[in-house]
């Protein structure tokens, strides 16, 4: 699943991007039946109201409900682990507040913000990447098991601090490649995993929504248009 993350094509990265949330809907469909479940709702969330919630604030931090429902938001997307639900829940709404908003104050340094908030209960790198990512996209990239493993040299995924520094240092050099070759200039290390996440979940779940993206090309590879949606 590492042929998008190695190709140095902005087109076609353009067109798993541009169909997102087609993406999106057909795996929330698949898994809810005739209507979109839960999945499409909660992403919306985690990708359009949570950042805006975060920066309204002048000392940048989440609440409590914002964690659960970023959990919440995380286990539809990816695996399901109950205990982390329940773990994340048992937090303070103070602990939350102030844990959160001193991660935020350490960025730029991504590792000493993962760290602060992994010091909270139920909360690990990859949780933690998803807080920092909603607010900061060009600094972190959520650590999905899907993004994660389709960079080369990081499969098996390790829920480490280490291997997250890894990861994003990859998809952080990525997102600079892209950006010196794109006039768009609009590629950041969350708009990677959105994509890598998006490739990986069509393939895997068969929804064939990008069956017809060509992910082989290199820096000056042309791709087919494709269907614009409302990007994130």
């Amino acid at each position: 699943m590492s042929s998008l993350f190695t190709c140095e094509a902005p087109a076609a990265w353009r067109s798993v991007w541009d169909r997102y949330w087609d993406v999106v809907e057909a795996r929330s469909l698949k898994a809810n039946g005739k209507t979109p479940g839960k999945l499409l709702h909660l992403d919306k969330w985690y990708q359009q109201e949570l950042p805006r919630l975060i920066l309204s604030r002048p000392d940048k931090r989440v609440t409590l409900p914002e964690l659960e429902k970023l959990m919440e938001w995380k286990l539809t997307r990816g695996k399901f682990r109950p205990r982390l639900q329940q773990l994340v829940a048992s937090n303070s709404e103070d602990a939350v507040r102030e844990c959160s908003a001193k991660a935020f104050g350490f960025l730029p340094d991504v590792a000493a913000a993962v760290a602060e908030l992994s010091s909270l209960k139920g909360v690990g790198p990859a949780t933690a990447s998803a807080v920092l990512a909603a607010a900061a996209p060009e600094q972190a990239a959520f650590m999905s098991d899907e993004a994660t493993e389709s960079v080369p040299g990081l499969r098996p995924v390790q829920y480490t601090a280490k291997h997250y520094g890894r990861y994003l240092a990859e998809m952080t050099r990525r997102a600079d490649q892209l950006n010196q070759v794109d006039p768009q200039r609009d590629w950041t290390p969350h708009r990677l995993e959105l994509c890598l996440w998006a490739l990986t979940t069509d393939t895997r779940q068969r929804l064939r929504v990008l069956e017809d993206v060509d992910v082989s090309g290199g820096p000056d590879a042309e791709q087919g248009p494709a269907k614009k949606l409302k990007t994130v």
